[in-house]
């Protein structure tokens, strides 16, 4: 194969990722949505291990989720991998999703409904950014039923 049609492969491929909805990394609303999940402490709980390492974290492997679950009175619930969970979401249906839904404890939604709009998207573009990658969680546990470790207990203060 000449040097021309491997290099035009190589551009043709790369054209197609952009098409595909493969955003570059500089462009400014992924780079908003990672700041957003900075901020927002997303990494704390749906990136393993990220708290106790301070953040010290490779970028490729956030918001996989944590197979360490939180037992609470309410039951057992593990941060789930967002970047699996973001696939099966349009970006109009993630913003009403996340703009509508009740997550268990310790899930914040009610600071997830005060999140604008514009941010919310801008998390969504970055998620996607990153690719799916990883495996789902365990699915929440009942509070009558005692989970598999690892689980962390924590209290639900009223």
């Amino acid at each position: 194969m000449s040097r021309n049609r491997a290099l035009g492969i190589i551009a043709a491929v790369a054209l197609w990722g952009a098409g595909a909805g493969l955003a570059p990394a500089a462009e400014p609303d992924v780079q908003r949505g990672r700041y957003m999940v900075l901020v927002g402490h997303c990494n704390n709980c749906h990136t393993a291990g990220y708290a106790p390492k301070q953040g010290n974290v490779p970028e490729s492997e956030w918001l996989l989720g944590n197979p360490v679950g939180m037992r609470m009175q309410t039951g057992t619930s593990y941060a789930s991998n967002l970047r699996l969970t973001v696939q099966s979401y349009t970006e109009d249906s993630w913003v009403k999703y996340v703009k509508t839904a009740k997550w268990r404890p310790p899930m914040p939604w009610w600071s997830m409904h005060e999140t604008s709009e514009e941010d919310l998207r801008a998390m969504y573009r970055y998620i996607r950014h990153m690719g799916p990658a990883g495996k789902m969680m365990p699915a929440f546990v009942p509070p009558d039923r005692n989970p598999d470790p690892p689980y962390e207990t924590r209290q639900i203060v009223k």
